[in-house]
């Protein structure tokens, strides 16, 4: 299961849950939750800024973070939880999620996953950038970016709700 959710929520979730790996991507002013018991090995730690353009003082999702995010996800052995956040589980960590159930499921349509992903978060915007490298990665030839521009911007909201996804494989 991944569960995706907001940076305040992680140490909770991870009292909650079996969690075996945590995906963070976060700005440089933020600090990483620390979660118990969790090897460092077992959370990865990316400092990004929620941008899909180059900006001044801030970090552009790049091609090697994508590389780390799929890589991460391929170690993982589909045992006990994975939280994926961001500082508010609405663009960085819904890529992330999106990118997950992409590479976990490789024979379903893009366009089917991003639906589900709108379903289970109404203000899921995944950010874009993530998306075309993953999807240049993964191979999807446009198929990842073409599916999140047909589920659209999602819901306005101040932080994305706390949700789940089902390994289906």
């Amino acid at each position: 299961m991944i569960i995706v959710c907001p940076h305040h929520a992680v140490e909770r979730l991870a009292g909650e849950y079996p969690v075996r790996r945590v995906i963070g991507l976060l700005g440089p002013e933020f600090s990483h939750p620390v979660v118990a018991g969790l090897p460092d090995a077992s959370h990865l730690k990316l400092t990004v800024n929620d941008i899909s353009e180059p900006a001044d003082g801030l970090i552009l999702p790049g091609r090697g973070h994508v590389e780390q995010i799929i890589d991460f996800i391929e170690d993982w052995d589909l045992k006990g939880a994975m939280i994926v956040h961001c500082w508010a589980g609405i663009s960085r960590s819904t890529a992330a999620a999106f990118t997950a159930m992409c590479l976990l499921n490789p024979q379903e349509d893009e366009i089917d996953l991003a639906r589900e992903l709108r379903t289970i978060s109404p203000p899921a915007t995944p950010n874009r950038r993530i998306i075309a490298h993953a999807d240049d990665i993964l191979g999807r030839q446009g198929r990842m970016i073409k599916a999140i521009a047909t589920i659209g911007r999602g819901a306005s909201a101040y932080e994305g709700n706390i949700f789940q996804w089902q390994v289906k494989r």
